[in-house]
């Protein structure tokens, strides 16, 4: 089999584990590996430190610190839920006439974790390959846990563009992908770059982010940012934000969802031809997408780790989640839920407790 032959047969055996995009580049340093030191020597990182390590930028800088070996990597995308399309009512639940105003999960959430679904998919597409050429193969995967610019490997490897939302972008599939990579030690034909610019002079993202956090470079002001506010942040939100911040729970969609290549030109087709929306393990659970503030704000310690049980949620933490669910309830301006969030102020977690005092503060001053 010729390295031609092998990369095709590669990148079928990818699509048929459920990666409907995958490409081929070289490990040479990122195309836009001096923008990312800008945004961390301007801040833009906020408390996520782990990313102005030294080693972790000198990585990033060349993969072949990951991996001396390393002199091909295979760049995947798949797919998880569009939050356009329906999503899965709890059982005897109507969606048009809830008592409890409700939050929003982002979508790739919505499901089982991707660093618990991926892994496994990617070690099957290493030993697929090992089995090719009869002979281990040195390698490294990741799926956004390692220090690689995974985006700038995504459009060297033809997958698409990073769009002004810094979504990397497929002219057939939109955004709503997730990312991974193998490096290998094995020489394999690099597939042609994604050239060119399709975001033209559209700045929808930009007009519709609630905060302001998508920057002229192309890049995230994190500190802003609704995801990050949610998500990696674990002290208390600041106060001139979260009345911007709406009904999100755990990430933010706002940016994907306005952009034309999601809502027009987006293909939702397997390859199979067969209408899907997002990969399975990725299915909305029910109830999960938009979850009453009521309900969350008064799940205990175990009814948390019950309920996102391998979900990107627990990423959040229990504090973190209830704090989210107080700014919402807030933002929701319905004093119906001032019951609930009076119990929330009596949490033992101080966090909690603050935003949800903060919360009642808003409601009953309304």
């Amino acid at each position: 089999m010729t390295p031609a032959e092998l990369a095709q047969a590669l990148k079928q055996h990818a699509r048929q584990l459920g990666f409907m995009l995958a490409g081929i580049t070289n490990p040479g340093q990122p195309e836009h590996f001096d923008v990312f030191q800008h945004w961390l020597a301007a801040g833009r990182h906020a408390q996520m430190a782990y990313l102005a390590d030294k080693a972790a930028i000198e990585r990033r800088a060349d993969p072949k610190r990951i991996l001396p070996e390393c002199r091909s990597i295979l760049v995947l995308g798949i797919p998880y839920s569009n939050p356009s399309l329906p999503a899965p009512v709890p059982s005897g639940a109507s969606p048009l006439n809830q008592p409890h105003p409700h939050g929003r999960v982002a979508a790739y959430a919505w499901g089982a974790d991707y660093h618990l679904v991926l892994p496994e998919r990617l070690q099957a597409l290493v030993a697929f390959l090992e089995a090719q050429v009869g002979h281990p193969i040195p390698n490294r995967w990741h799926t956004d846990t390692g220090p690689v610019l995974e985006r700038d490997l995504a459009m060297r490897a033809g997958l698409g563009w990073i769009g002004k939302n810094t979504c990397l972008i497929n002219p057939q599939r939109g955004s709503y992908f997730l990312l991974a990579e193998i490096l290998l030690g094995l020489d394999l034909p690099s597939d042609e770059p994604f050239t060119g610019d399709r975001c033209g002079s559209c700045t929808r993202c930009i007009d519709a982010c609630p905060t302001a956090c998508i920057l002229p470079d192309r890049t995230i002001d994190s500190a802003r940012c609704i995801s990050y506010l949610t998500i990696e942040n674990k002290a208390e939100t600041p106060e001139d934000l979260r009345p911007l911040m709406g009904d999100w729970l755990f990430g933010c969609d706002i940016c994907q969802m306005v952009c034309p290549w999601n809502i027009r030109f987006a293909r939702l087709d397997s390859p199979s031809g067969q209408a899907e929306n997002g990969d399975p393990a990725f299915a909305a659970r029910p109830g999960l997408s938009t979850p009453s503030l009521a309900g969350e704000l008064q799940l205990t310690p175990r009814e948390f780790n019950r309920k996102f049980k391998d979900s990107p949620v627990k990423r959040a933490k229990r504090r973190g989640y209830l704090r989210n669910a107080a700014v919402a309830a807030a933002n929701s301006g319905q004093a119906i839920i001032l019951p609930v969030l009076k119990s929330a102020a009596r949490d033992d977690e101080a966090l909690i407790r603050q935003h949800a005092e903060w919360a009642i503060k808003q409601l009953e001053e309304a």
